[in-house]
């Protein structure tokens, strides 16, 4: 007999164990025995494909960052919204350096743990209900690979519509995202090929995120190249103004505001 998951808040609750284990404090998952097992996350492909990822690099510290990850908050300036805060492994260094940063999630739990580690002002909800709150920034940070919160070429201009909502006169967006076609490996190149035949973006993902007895719904996450995100960014109220690529097949993306 199989069982489909409960749906719940996944992303939460393996952020909350994840922070148990690396602290000590408060229930750790255990395997029968006393030590506390590796928090796994699992991330599940609409084809088949199944990987497994430790959370605890939610919580890393800057001096574990990437390269990238340094050069992308040497970048933000004024208020900024950390969108898809996670445990606030962003938001809290730029708090530290007194830079006024809002987190922005879906997911309760993770909000959660980010309060528990320090990070004061955040919120709860999408970019598209945010976008009615008033609330104005200069900078918009879609870092740990969150271009794919673009999802596709459905979503990306509502997505976009939305920030632009939220920006004050001059704002950014530094994204992070990491161009998927530089594999040959075939279980990849295949979905690549699949998706265009049902015309979507090669690397245009749906998953869904699994922890012990909890999965997600399933959700297009979008792995993307340069060239892409352009095409995407294309007839937005944004432009996009740099690619570095220093870190290939990992890149940092900066769009800028167009005048108003």
């Amino acid at each position: 007999m199989t069982c489909e998951p409960q749906i719940g808040d996944v992303f939460g609750e393996l952020l909350r164990d994840a922070l148990a284990v690396a602290t000590g404090v408060g229930p750790r998952p255990l395997a029968g025995g006393r030590l506390p097992r590796p928090v796994i996350e699992i991330i599940e492909r609409d084809d088949g494909l199944v990987n497994g990822a430790p959370a605890a690099h939610y919580l890393d510290r800057p001096e574990r960052w990437q390269p990238y990850d340094h050069r992308a908050v040497d970048r933000v300036r004024g208020a900024t919204l950390d969108v898809g805060v996670g445990a606030g492994r962003i938001a809290l260094p730029l708090q530290e350096r007194g830079v006024p940063v809002t987190g922005l999630d879906t997911s309760t739990g993770a909000l959660d743990v980010c309060r528990r580690r320090g990070v004061r002002d955040l919120v709860h909800g999408t970019v598209d209900a945010h976008a009615a709150s008033g609330r104005r920034y200069d900078t918009f940070l879609l870092l740990g690979n969150n271009v794919g919160l673009l999802e596709g070429r459905g979503r990306a201009p509502g997505f976009l519509a939305a920030l632009a909502a939220l920006a004050r006169p001059g704002a950014q967006v530094i994204a992070q995202g990491t161009d998927p076609y530089g594999t040959r490996d075939p279980v990849h190149t295949g979905y690549h090929e699949r998706n265009r035949r049902r015309g979507r973006l090669g690397g245009q993902l749906r998953l869904r995120l699994r922890y012990r007895e909890l999965g997600t719904p399933w959700f297009d996450y979008l792995v993307c190249s340069p060239d892409e995100l352009a095409s995407l960014v294309r007839g937005s109220a944004w432009r996009l103004a740099d690619v570095d690529d220093r870190d290939a097949p990992y890149y940092l993306a900066t769009l800028q505001l167009r005048g108003r």
